[in-house]
Order: C-alpha cells, then structure tokens, then sequence
C-alpha cells in the first residue's frame, strides 16, 4: 500500500474495462461529441510532467459522422490528438496541423503519424505523412506528378504541441528509376522506440517501393537522416510498420491488403522478427519479408465478429508491463460515413498482446475482441485483469472418401467443369491433375471466364484441402494474378477462393470472397492473405456452420505440417455450393494438384 504525506493511504489506479470500439469524446459539446474514426493510431506514453497521461494521434479524417461543416461536407482534421488517463477513456484535445507544411503540394492529405519523446533534446518529435509534394521541391525541371509523397517531422516540448513543422522533408520523393514521372509511396513513418536519446532508426514505405530503414538523428530544430536506407520488405506487401524492442529481438508489425474496403476489408497485422533494427526480418517458418514468396507470422485478422480491416496498429507496454496494440478497424454493419458511402470510417480498438512460443497474437489468437474486456495497466502494483485465453483450434478430423479424390484412378465421375478449359489444358498425368492456367478470372463481371472443376461439397461443418504445385518463378516480377488453388463456390458472383498467387514481385496466398449483390457503392470483391507459399503449397478452408451467416478460416502451409492460420470469412453459400478447383489469371503456366481431400471438423 502506498502512504501520502498525511500518512492516509494515497490512491492507486485501478485498470477500467473496455469495450471495442473506444468511445473517445469531444469536450465541449456540439455537432460533434463522439471520435468514430481514428485510422492510423499512434500510442504515447508522456514524459515529465505528462507522465500520468497517454496520448492517441490519428490519420487525416472526420471525427464522426456529425462533424460537418454549414454545406453539410465532413470536415477533416489534420492530424488529430487524443489524451487518457487509462488508455480508454480518451478525449479530443486538437489538431496537430491545422496548418500544411510549406513544400506540401494544395489539398495534399496529412497521414499515418507517429509520436517520440527524445530524452537528448527533451522535446517530442511528431512524424507524418504528406501524399503529395510541391513539385519546386525537387527543382524547376521536375515532372510534374500527384503521387509525390514524402515524410514530414515536426517539433514540440509539448505532446500535443504546438508543433513546429520542418521546413524540409525528412524523407523527401523518391522517384522510381524504372518509370516516368513514378514515385515509390513514402508513407507511414515509425521511428524505433517511445523514448529515444540523440538517435535511434526510422520505418516508412508502403506496396509501392516497400518498406525501408534509415537511421534517424534529432536536434531541438528537427531530425535528419543518416547514411543510406535499407529495404526491409519486398513490395506490394506491407505498409502501416511499427517496430518494438523485446528481449533481444526487434519486432516488425506490419500490415497488408487494402484497408479501406468497406464491409469486405481483410487488412491484418503480419509480424516478423531481427537480431538488427535493419533486419533481415523473418517470420515464424523463418521465411524473409524480401523474399519474393513473401514472409509474415499473423498476428491480427477478421475472426468472424464484427470486426474487419483490423490493421495499422501500434504495439506498447501498459504501467504494469504488459504488451497491448491499439489498431484501426471496419465494423460491417457501419462501414461508412453515412454521408459519403464508400469513404471507409475506421474507428480505433484496444486488446492485449500476448506472446506464444516466444511469437507476438492478439488476445492469445482469438484476435479482435467484441465483448467487455479488463483494462490495461495504469499503475505497476496493479496489472491488468486480463488472462490470456487461447483460440479454439480448428482440427481436421476423419476423412471423407466420398468427397474426396487422390487422383489415383484418374478423375472421379463426380467432377465437372463450369466452362471447361481447351483440350489438353488439364488432364490426369501419373496421380497428379494437371491444370494449365487459364487466361480469365472470376474477379469481375467482365472477366467471369475461368474455368472451374467441381463437385458437391458436404453438408454441415468440414475442412476441405488440396496440395498445389503452381510453377510461377519463385522470384521476380510480373506474372500478375496468376493463380491456383481452391474455390467454395455458388456461381461466378458469390464464392470463397484460396489461392497461391502472383502479385506483382512476390507470391501470396490469397484469401478472397466475393458477394452478388451489394448496395450502390459498395464492392462485392474483398480478399486477405494468410502465410507464404512454397514450391508446393497446402491450402485449408474450414467450414464452420453458424446461425446466421457460416464462418470460413484459412489455413496455408509450405511443408503439410506447421500451418498458418489466416482469417476468417462470414458469408452465406448454397446448399447447393460445390468445392472447386482453378487454374487461372494468365496463361503460360501450370499447377499440378496432388489431391483433394474433405474431412470432418474435429472438436
């Protein structure tokens, strides 16, 4: 027990409950009461005479639906700034740009910050994002372009500012030697650590460029960087990085996919992990952020809740020691502003990180929580009620003969094709279904022209796999979109698809749905990515029935014995729903198929 200076016992913190979404407020009242969106969060913890605070930055966006100006259009904050006591009771204390940087391009958008405290300076360093650059920045014959972005870093003593703003970039455009007038996309900056001395390492980049690390140092005016920068992650991958130290290990978090799909959102939390905060970062099967089958460990994807999207964290340690994230989200029944369908509201969420083997999940794998949570820590003598409590696993069980074919004996009856391929593009060979990729897609309306075969899938739960041998180059670019794998499919416009693909310069398994029909405005095509693929590829999708709408969860794998679990899908099939094959997305290649096996769902 803590004694105060009269000798009565003084008061500890005690950790509040939660619920997902925070709930912040705006003080004040008005139009606007509520923060219903904070995509990009950024946690700090301050310093000195802020110390009792946390402090929550957040991406360019309206902070509700309500927050509109007198025309009735939203109205974006540059860079809002929250403050709490508990890390869940937040308010709204301003903006921290409501003025643009001087070589930022009119209308640029002010994205992605992050907030550290130097203890060398004793001021607080805030960087960001700027999408588009004035082109005199880079001289008078420079071309002239939109996509411009750089990072920007401004200076106070104060975590919520004011902020005194650079008059240079940080990281200034970084034009694509392969391309005219291109510019690789310098977003979402990170800088190592929450409390740094004189120097420390900053992250930034997205899928077009990739992630890269460069050495940062401060100064009361700035920061500069030093020497050269080092890619960490292959593009077309990760974005949203942050990096944290733990027992010898830096920690990558990144996050892939599109994050702004509305209602079918996938985006999700990959982690990876280095003896060096400049890597080689690698994941759990040992794979390599640059290889081109690309690694990445799981850390946060949709579970089936309402929660999707759920990406763009920032990973911290609560008063007590424990490790929690707080990271944007998509709730499906409220995806939008509901003035401007299609403009995707992120709110921002909490939960506690635990570590599995040594390896960083959220909420022991069970992931986005949806039910009243215990609070982080906000005193070191009183730590957070929270217990871990892990993932229900998800078993193959027995298999089923009936459904299932080893192609020994050729192809069974009980396959057929909708729209079959050219004669001689698939055929058994000696055990193994060959299927030449084809050059259509079930992407879009326009292009619905793959072939695909199937047969009747099971009723009730099951867990259907295949292993996939898809002879794209392990490296280099482009062989876009060509793929290979499973479907669960009612027709053209409403399946489920898991596939080992081609993007770009890497090679993902693709976790995708699509929907018939939508409302105006909002997509019927989503897709996720679950862990890298290998020279032969295993692929899982489990059924699992549910009132409602039934739940899908991925699960890849390059060995047939360690596998990943991906995400979950909620979607509502047919009983007339076939399990398929396709071979697609461009010709010239081939995937060999070793098996399909069906199995029950063991509990």
């Amino acid at each position: 027990m803590m004694i105060g200076p009269s000798g009565a016992a003084a008061p500890v913190d005690r950790p509040s409950t939660y619920r997902n979404a925070l709930d912040p407020v705006v003080p004040g009242g008005g139009p606007v009461e509520e923060v219903d969106s904070c995509a990009d969060p950024a946690v700090l913890r301050g310093r000195g005479a802020d110390h009792r605070y946390w402090y929550l930055y957040c991406t360019t966006d309206p902070l509700s639906d309500t927050d509109l100006d007198t025309s009735g259009e939203l109205v974006f904050h540059p860079v809002p700034m929250l403050r709490s006591r508990d890390l869940v009771n937040w308010k709204y204390v301003g903006d921290a740009l409501p003025e643009p940087p001087s070589w930022a391009a009119e209308g640029a958008g002010l994205w992605a910050p992050d907030v550290v405290y130097s203890k060398a300076t004793r001021r607080y360093y805030l960087t960001f994002t700027v999408t588009d650059t004035d082109d005199e920045l880079r001289g008078a014959d420079a071309c002239a372009s939109d996509g411009d972005s750089a990072i920007g870093v401004a200076v106070s003593s104060s975590p919520t500012g004011p902020w005194t703003v650079a008059h240079e970039p940080l990281v200034a455009p970084r034009p694509d030697p392969e391309a005219d007038c291109e510019f690789f996309w310098t977003f979402d900056p990170d800088v190592l650590g929450d409390a740094v001395g004189a120097r420390s390492t900053l992250y930034y980049g997205s899928y077009y460029g990739g992630v890269h690390a460069a050495q940062v140092t401060f100064d009361a005016a700035g920061a500069e960087l030093v020497g050269t920068a080092t890619r960490i992650a292959i593009g077309n991958r990760y974005e949203g990085s942050n990096v944290v130290k733990r027992r010898g290990w830096y920690w990558y978090f990144g996050s892939a996919t599109n994050c702004c799909n509305g209602p079918l959102t996938s985006y999700g939390v990959f982690a990876a992990r280095s003896r060096s905060p400049l890597g080689p970062f690698r994941d759990r099967t040992g794979q390599s952020l640059l290889a081109g089958r690309v690694g990445g460990s799981p850390v946060l994807l949709p579970n089936g809740n309402r929660w999707l999207g759920v990406g763009h964290n920032s990973v911290f340690t609560d008063a007590a020691g424990r490790w929690w994230t707080a990271y944007h989200a998509v709730d499906r029944r409220d995806p939008y502003f509901a003035t401007e369908p299609g403009f995707t509201k992120r709110p921002v969420l909490l939960d506690p990180v635990t570590w599995r083997g040594g390896w960083p999940e959220v909420r022991g794998g069970r992931w986005a929580s949806d039910r009243r949570m215990p609070g982080p820590a906000t005193h070191p003598r009183r730590p957070s009620a929270y217990r871990p409590e892990r993932v229900e696993p998800l078993h193959p069980g027995a298999l089923r003969p009936e459904f299932s074919d080893d192609f020994s004996d050729g192809l069974e009856p009980a396959w057929r094709w909708l729209r079959e391929p050219p004669a001689g593009d698939a055929a058994v060979e000696a055990g193994v279904l060959r299927f030449a990729t084809q050059p259509g897609d079930l992407a879009r309306d326009d292009d619905d022209t793959a072939p695909v075969l199937s047969r009747r899938a099971p009723r009730g739960d099951y867990v259907v796999q295949t292993r996939v041998r898809l002879d794209v180059p392990a490296e280099g670019c482009c062989q876009n979109f060509v793929q290979a794998g499973l479907v669960l499919i009612d027709n053209d416009d409403r399946y489920l698809k898991l596939v080992h693909a081609s993007l770009w310069e890497t090679r993902q398994t693709e976790w995708a749905k699509e929907v018939q029909r939508a409302p105006e405005g909002y997509p019927r095509y989503g897709n996720g990515v679950v862990g890298p693929p290998g020279p032969t590829t295993w692929l899982r999708v489990v059924v699992d029935r549910r009132r409602g709408a039934d739940h899908y969860t991925a699960f890849t794998s390059d060995d047939g014995r360690k596998w990943v679990r991906g995400g979950t899908w909620t979607h509502t099939l047919s009983q007339q729903a076939r399990i398929g094959l396709v071979s697609m997305g461009g010709d010239g290649f081939t995937a060999r198929f070793l098996e399909v096996e069906v199995r029950r769902l063991r509990r």
